[in-house]
């Protein structure tokens, strides 16, 4: 059963009690009961593709129902393939070197699911970024319960009802609700909470969590810089760069917030990420594949940055006027030419289709400032020489990183996705994504005949010896 507006914590504890007792009481599911429930998330989601493609633009106003399929639905049941393709492997006992003196032990370490996992989701990815954690979750053999996000409602409700219809409310149930909702989950006793959303909602989440000594994933966010080099095809980068800037109107947590151009190729860069702009949405803002903010607000705080930008010397370069069918909520594709540090453009997480372009005299001179500031949770560098590619990635720390595109690597299942410092902690996908909802509990399993025992008092000359030879 979906809970719905939830009016105070209590009611959420006697949920976390529902769903841990009855962990309790049936253990750690089986391998087959895990595939199980994965088989049956995949199939409902495929069944609902059209309605969640439907919501999901109802929600955002508009968004193409090619990039929700392309960046929701395709990366989600792709993963649970991978997962049902490896589960089998993750959750076998793996084998552990014995010290001599403790032989003939035999040492081993068991996968066990933690027991009950709170999932925080948030609105730009409102299916991906609830489902996947849910999918892992599930095949690590976890129960769950969720709180989406209040600003995609009907992608909750659609969401609530699938996995009601699918799931028992002891093994996973959704709550809805405000921030009062959020916060009240946040400060329940899980076993792990995993939070994706921005720095700041996520630092209060972590004070929350601490009060129970709840450990956390935190998938955040940051300035995602990118550093084109003086060798790389200006035509090329612009390309890779729209995509990954003007999907989802660049409301992603992987998306690219500025880039660092060689000093004499900034007007050419600008031009060709124009010309890009406008191939990929001929229509501009009011091009139908071309997706809306998801609130005024979050319109407005854009504005402002870009309105600050130019207060202070920038050029700002808007690709077309006219938004969707009159929404409000859509912002044109923007460049910032001249961006500097003073400007707040620089200095907060811009997610939106907004690009400030940064002129630089060398590659080390855009690590310098990209060391700066904080880590951020992606880092894009394109070029063709191995070298600099290489110097880059040696000389810089991010959660992830990219070389010759942008945002592909959450779509890779077999690599840790996750960011570091402020941009988060701990990872998920793949075999990461079953460690993180996972128990490595050591197991010693003692031998009859064992030199332990010569090592216990009453001590004598027989310890005198084995001490000895072991030192």
């Amino acid at each position: 059963m979906t809970q719905a507006n939830i009016p105070s914590d209590g009611t959420l504890a006697d949920l976390l009690a529902h769903q841990r007792a009855a962990f309790v009481a049936a253990g750690a599911p089986p391998i087959e009961q895990r595939l199980a429930n994965l088989n049956t998330l995949r199939k409902a989601i495929l069944a609902l593709r059209s309605q969640f493609e439907e919501t999901i633009n109802a929600d955002f106003g508009n968004r193409s129902r090619f990039e929700t399929a392309i960046m929701e639905i395709m990366p989600v049941t792709q993963g649970i393939d991978y997962l049902r393709k490896h589960l089998r492997r993750w959750m076998r006992p793996q084998s552990r070197h014995v010290a001599m003196q403790f032989r003939p032990a035999r040492a081993k370490v068991l996968m066990q699911p933690l027991g009950v996992v709170g999932i925080v989701s948030p609105w730009n990815y409102p299916l991906a970024l609830c489902l996947m954690p849910l999918a892992t979750a599930l095949a690590a053999g976890n129960r769950v319960m969720i709180k989406p996000s209040e600003y995609t409602p009907r992608t909750s409700a659609l969401m609530s009802r699938m996995l009601a219809g699918i799931f028992p409310e002891d093994e996973v149930a959704i709550v809805t609700g405000g921030p009062d909702v959020g916060a009240a989950f946040s400060a329940l006793p899980f076993d792990h909470l995993f939070f994706t959303g921005s720095t700041g909602v996520g630092k209060a989440i972590m004070r929350a969590a601490s009060e129970n000594l709840v450990p956390v994933t935190l998938e955040l966010g940051g300035k995602s810089p990118v550093i084109v080099a003086d060798d790389y095809s200006i035509p090329r980068v612009a390309k890779a760069l729209v995509y990954g800037k003007l999907s989802n109107a660049g409301q992603t947590c992987v998306a690219p917030d500025y880039v660092f151009v060689p000093e004499d190729k900034v007007e050419a860069f600008a031009t060709a990420y124009e010309a890009e702009a406008r191939k990929a949405y001929p229509q501009g803002p009011a091009d139908k594949g071309y997706a809306s903010l998801i609130s005024q607000r979050h319109h407005d705080r854009l504005v402002g940055l870009i309105e600050d930008a130019r207060a202070k010397g920038a050029r700002i370069v808007q690709i077309g006027s006219k938004p969707y069918e009159g929404l409000s909520t859509t912002l044109a594709p923007t460049i910032v030419v001249g961006a500097t540090p003073d400007m707040k453009i620089m200095q907060e997480e811009i997610f939106g289709p907004v690009l400030p372009i940064v002129a630089c005299r060398s590659v080390d001179d855009a690590i310098t400032r990209i060391n700066a500031g904080e880590r951020p949770l992606a880092l894009y560098v394109f070029s063709d020489r191995q070298d600099v590619v290489d110097k880059v990635l040696s000389s810089t720390t991010s959660g992830s990183a990219v070389v010759n595109d942008t945002v592909i690597q959450f779509a890779q299942d077999d690599m840790p996705f996750g960011g570091v410092g402020a941009s988060g902690m701990g990872a998920y996908h793949g075999e990461e994504g079953f460690k993180t909802f996972s128990h490595a509990k050591g197991v010693l399993f003692q031998s009859r005949l064992s030199m332990v025992g010569m090592m216990r008092a009453p001590f004598g000359s027989l310890a005198d010896r084995v001490l000895g030879f072991m030192l």
